[in-house]
């Protein structure tokens, strides 16, 4: 625990700390499941905000410099056994299995301080008011780097899909921000559409982050492959490659480390995460749309009496089906989390299937699975994992 100390006062006398996340459960009885610290800035003093994710809300307790090092030291002793440090210098990994002995591992920088003020205004990744050459190309600002006041929600959605991307930035593989003598981190976009994401994605990673990546956005339009196409190559977003083609027919990958599927329709999204854990992709990001399967499957003699009105039944599919899918996705070894992710193309609000790889399947949720199939007399696509 010396080392854990001395990084921890270390982190307080230079005020560096971006983010410390502290995960890995030493005793399932815990009320939380995950401790994450950032530091703010409250009527001029800093504070560190510590935010406990339990299983039905998030928690907020702001901190001294002695209550944050105390914090610390309980939670690796008593409560988790791995430790996640972004501070401006470096970021720290530490492995806490045995807890008088850490290992820590220490890695280039991945992350940036923004404004610590509490309550401050919005701070996005890419800003307002400075030109970003791809959404001036897509319309959605002015060349003097001012947002189209009605793309601003379209401006606020692509801001909140790269915060979501920073949030697993650390499970993708050669994360640092060196490019040398790495291979490069491959990302394929299912359902691209116009790419106002996908552009997006590479902005934030190979442009912003310096990132070793290489991008390929599908669709099934001719014209908007064609028109997705000349802009990057315009850009010279040269590791950036449009293509047509269909979900479930598509074969050019032979691995990819993260597959996103943003509003692939009905079981367009499970061939995308069928794909994805085939290549063991370390992250998916899935933002599923139109869940028509089992709308017709579905069928339970004690449920029958809601399920006749048919806007309960659509909505309750939904649900069944996203979450059919997340524990087939944990079965195979995914940490799954469920996020609101904003879209103004179909709904006002949608459900973000997050997963992060992990190395060992997780049998309860294929036993829950089968319960499941058998209790709604289903068949869904993802069970041909």
């Amino acid at each position: 625990m010396e080392r854990f100390n001395e990084l921890i006062n270390e982190i307080l006398a230079s005020n560096s700390l971006i983010k410390m996340v502290f995960s890995g459960l030493r005793k399932k009885s815990l009320p939380f499941k995950k401790v994450s610290i950032r530091p703010v800035i409250i009527q001029g003093l800093v504070y560190y905000q510590a935010e406990y994710h339990f299983d039905k809300k998030v928690t907020h307790e702001n901190l001294d410099d002695e209550e944050f090092y105390n914090l610390c030291q309980d939670l690796l002793l008593n409560n988790f056994k791995q430790v996640n440090i972004f501070s401006i210098s470096a970021d720290y990994q530490i492995l806490a299995s045995k807890p008088e002995k850490p290992k820590i591992i220490k890695k280039d920088p991945s992350k940036t301080l923004e404004c610590l003020e509490h309550n401050q205004n919005k701070k996005y990744i890419i800003p307002d008011g400075k030109p970003c050459d791809f959404l001036i190309r897509l319309g959605v600002m002015q060349k003097n780097g001012q947002v189209v006041p009605k793309y601003y929600a379209k401006f606020r959605q692509i801001n909140r899909f790269l915060e979501i991307v920073s949030d697993v930035l650390e499970y993708l593989p050669n994360s640092s921000n060196s490019t040398d003598n790495k291979k490069p981190i491959k990302i394929i976009d299912f359902g691209c559409g116009k790419a106002y994401l996908t552009f997006a994605l590479y902005y934030y990673l190979k442009l912003t982050l310096n990132r070793n990546v290489e991008i390929i956005g599908l669709d099934l339009k001719t014209d908007v492959i064609n028109f997705c196409n000349e802009i990057a190559n315009d850009l010279n977003y040269d590791k950036l490659k449009f293509q047509l083609g269909d979900i479930a027919e598509y074969n050019d990958a032979a691995s990819a480390d993260m597959v996103v599927t943003l509003h692939a329709c009905d079981t367009a999204t499970d061939y995308a995460l069928i794909k994805a854990v085939n290549w063991k992709a370390s992250v998916i990001l899935s933002v599923p749309c139109c869940q028509h399967e089992l709308f017709s499957q579905i069928k339970n003699d004690i449920n029958d009496s809601l399920l006749k009105y048919g806007i309960l039944k659509e909505r309750f599919t939904a649900i069944l089906t996203d979450g059919m899918r997340a524990l087939k996705l944990e079965e195979y070894g995914y940490d799954i989390s469920m996020i609101e992710f904003t879209s103004l193309e179909h709904t006002s609000k949608n459900i973000m299937i997050r997963g992060v790889k992990t190395d060992k399947k997780n049998m309860k949720s294929a036993e829950e699975f089968i319960k499941l199939k058998e209790y709604w007399n289903i068949n869904p696509t993802i069970d041909q994992l």
